[in-house]
């Protein structure tokens, strides 16, 4: 697949300024959005090594922004129940083929979408109960799969991390922290498994700077940007791209 193409560029650079805005202003909850827009242009698995060098670049632009300000207990029980979630992610992977891997993210986009619908109308109720530690390291399980096949580990770790009742920056290094290990934990299997490619490598190169202009706009409007409009018209994106996903996935 040919990916230094405009149309590829028409998808790839919106997708990554996103992707650098959602981690590092608002969450990691809905940047693999990413993913799932760009898994619409291309093969699942290139989007996935597409994007993930992109976002550990836009894991260690954020850092420095929110160094110290998460909440350690919180990321450590998430990053010790990711280790077997991502092991059980790389035996999937190797297993699934492109329409399944497609019809996953589907499924995960539209979940999140009607989840956080829930969440809204208050037929889901998160920050009213802390959560234990066993609540913790299931997320972390199920964010370590859904990462390593979408890229889609956000809503298992907002899960978890909205019912510590955490303040909103301490919310945002944590995600930060935990998702920076994550990545670079599973980045070794996608080496291994030839996820990666020369192509992709390049066009991370190219488009590296994109994640870094996005991230850099998302710490800004941390402080300043409407949550209630960005997560809006997110989640409107991400229902209709997780919809498409399905269809293109069964049809």
């Amino acid at each position: 697949m040919e990916l230094f193409t405009l149309s590829v560029f028409a998808f790839t650079i919106p997708a990554v300024i996103f992707a650098g805005i959602s981690k590092g202003g608002f969450g990691s909850g809905v940047a693999f959005a990413s993913s799932s827009i760009l898994a619409l242009a291309l093969d699942p698995g290139v989007a996935l090594g597409l994007m993930l060098p992109l976002l550990m670049l836009i894991d260690v632009a954020s850092l420095p922004a929110y160094w110290r300000k998460w909440d350690w207990g919180a990321a450590k029980v998430l990053m010790i129940g990711a280790i077997p979630g991502t092991l059980i992610g790389a035996l999937f992977y190797a297993w699934a083929n492109a329409d399944m891997i497609r019809f996953l993210i589907g499924v995960v986009a539209v979940a999140f979408v009607l989840w956080q619908g829930a969440v809204t109308k208050g037929l889901i109720r998160l920050g009213t109960q802390k959560f234990g530690q066993k609540t913790g390291l299931v997320s972390g399980v199920v964010l370590g799969f859904t990462s390593f096949v979408s890229h889609a580990g956000g809503p298992a770790a907002a899960i978890f991390l909205l019912g510590q009742g955490l303040q909103k920056t301490t919310y945002q290094a944590t995600t930060v922290l935990v998702f920076w290990a994550v990545n670079f934990f599973k980045s070794g299997f996608y080496a291994s498994m030839g996820i990666f490619t020369k192509d992709t490598l390049l066009m991370d190169l190219a488009l590296a700077p994109f994640a870094v202009l996005g991230t850099y706009i998302g710490i800004k409007a941390h402080h300043y940007m409407s949550e209630k409009l960005f997560f809006a018209v997110t989640y409107v994106a991400l229902g209709l791209t997780g919809l498409r996903l399905i269809w293109v996935a069964v049809t």
